[in-house]
């Protein structure tokens, strides 16, 4: 038995009646003509143009955003060729020059020798809809970027390092390229907290991170809080020297803030100690042992008097 809704008659009196009382536009398109013999009328107070201005698929075409067009009209008449319903959602373009989001459901007829007679569908307006998921997309960003950042002090922290330096050390171990590390910690900042005060402290950790934030220049150098009050630099591409020049600078910004540490054991004035470690990844060569080793040269810093660092290199 032939189904009957295929041969529904658009132009009835009460089928027209219940199609345009809704807010979803229905139309009609000839597919040997590809021409509309049908729009409804809602498509004038959504889009400004009159039904009597939609005569064939290069209006509806035309009326559709240019970065949309291309895609979406060959995915719509490889569908209908195929006789496949199908759905699209495109921008279209309204008479005072606006666009609205347009999400277009179609519904392949078939003659009764089975070829395609016709399409038949509803254009429905998902502006809202489209804005709220774009803002849901900026919010998710927002949460995203909240996650990788430290909340005390504003970079980032250890998980955003983790993902860096997967990406940087990839990167190294494909073209052979050196990576550097600079493992740093504040000398003594137990103490400091103890004598000034944990508010103190904190405004201590705020500036050291944006201090030692000026010391990396390029733009994929990077730096993270990696717990407490130990920070790391990731520094690509760059050699031993290299880096124990970043470290050197490091210790100058630090200096130049003369910050005063009446506890520590070192000095009057806070300073650090780092671990510099260096790296061409080899096969075999795995990341956790890597920083594992440049936190053992970071040791050895604070074991071996404080305000240094130590710097060792490893080839593959």
């Amino acid at each position: 038995m032939a189904d009957t809704r295929n041969h529904i008659d658009i132009d009835s009196a009460v089928y027209k009646t219940l199609l345009e009382s809704t807010k979803a536009i229905p139309w009609k398109i000839d597919w040997n003509s590809l021409t509309f013999s049908y729009i409804g009328p809602q498509i004038e107070s959504l889009l400004g143009w009159s039904p009597s201005s939609w005569v064939s698929i290069e209006d509806w075409a035309s009326r559709m955003h240019p970065e949309d067009r291309d895609w979406v009209v060959d995915f719509c008449v490889a569908q209908s060729k195929a006789g496949t319903d199908h759905e699209a959602d495109y921008r279209a373009l309204t008479k005072s020059g606006e666009y609205v989001w347009i999400r277009d459901v179609v519904h392949v007829v078939r003659n009764e020798a089975g070829e395609v007679d016709s399409l038949i569908g509803f254009m429905f307006d998902i502006s809202e809809r489209k804005a709220t998921e774009q803002q849901l997309i900026i919010l998710q960003k927002e949460l995203e970027e909240l996650s990788f950042k430290d909340s005390l002090t504003g970079i980032s922290n250890r998980r955003r390092f983790d993902l860096i330096l997967e990406e940087e050390w990839s990167h190294a171990q494909r073209n052979q390229q050196p990576l550097s590390l600079i493992m740093i910690d504040i000398d003594y900042f137990k103490q400091y907290n103890d004598h000034y005060g944990h508010i103190q402290g904190d405004n201590c950790l705020k500036q050291v991170a944006q201090v030692l934030g000026l010391a990396a220049t390029r733009s994929r150098d990077f730096i993270a809080r990696f717990g407490g009050e130990e920070f790391v630099l990731v520094l690509p591409e760059t050699s031993e020297e290299s880096a124990k020049k970043v470290a050197e600078r490091c210790r100058e910004l630090i200096f130049k803030e003369q910050i005063p540490h009446q506890k520590s054991q070192v000095s009057q004035l806070l300073t650090i100690s780092m671990g510099v470690g260096t790296i061409i990844p080899a096969r075999g060569d795995e990341q956790v042992g890597f920083v594992e080793s440049v936190d053992r040269l970071l040791y050895s810093a604070k074991q071996n008097g404080r305000n240094r660092l130590v710097t060792v290199a490893k080839k593959s």
